[in-house]
């Protein structure tokens, strides 16, 4: 499968870069599909894994060497990941909207428990707060390579994940007598 990946590219860019980029590919594709993945479904993350070595094949002179190109595609999958949340929840609302316009009760309540009620009350919280949530323990990510992903220090990342796992413990907490239009207000 991933022989000659860039193939699938315009036949631009020098047998080297093409080189590169198959060694890229080679080692870290699965990395960044799981990532996808985990975040957006299997229907939704391989073709955002698609897109992130798209980006990847533009601006294969950007990316660095050695381990480091892992984060740095992890950053591009981290903007994808995110233009997809932001897409989905626009649709949401026109979801949302137009059905409310038709007069339809489509607000079912859920009760938050087991390992989906932990996934819901996950997805409650921030995006950011979710995103270093994952990050940590999805992708088992050390804080430097979070740092680099999120373009921020490494006391920032200490900072944003004592903040998250503090509101998701609090929203755990009060789950069990809250439903997830409880919790979104």
């Amino acid at each position: 499968m991933s022989r000659d990946v860039s193939r699938r590219f315009d036949a631009g860019g020098s047998p080297e870069a093409r080189r590169r980029f198959d060694q890229i590919f080679e080692r870290h594709h699965q990395d960044v599909i799981r990532y996808c993945v985990r975040r957006l479904g299997a229907s939704d993350g391989p073709d955002a894994a698609a897109e992130v070595f798209v980006v990847a094949w533009r601006r294969l002179d950007q990316i660095p060497d050695g381990e480091s190109a892992k984060a740095w595609l992890l950053g591009v999958a981290y903007r994808i990941v995110s233009n997809e949340y932001r897409g989905r929840a626009r649709r949401g609302r026109l979801v949302g909207r137009l059905s409310h316009m038709r007069g339809d009760d489509s607000s079912q309540v859920e009760v938050v428990g087991s390992i989906g009620g932990v996934v819901t009350v996950l997805e409650s919280l921030r995006p950011l707060d979710q995103e270093v949530l994952r990050m940590v323990a999805w992708d088992e990510l050390s804080r430097s390579e979070i740092a680099e992903i999120l373009g921020i220090s490494e006391n920032a990342v200490d900072q944003r994940l004592f903040r998250a796992r503090a509101r998701l413990r609090d929203r755990l907490s009060r789950s069990d007598a809250l439903t997830v239009e409880e919790m979104d207000a």
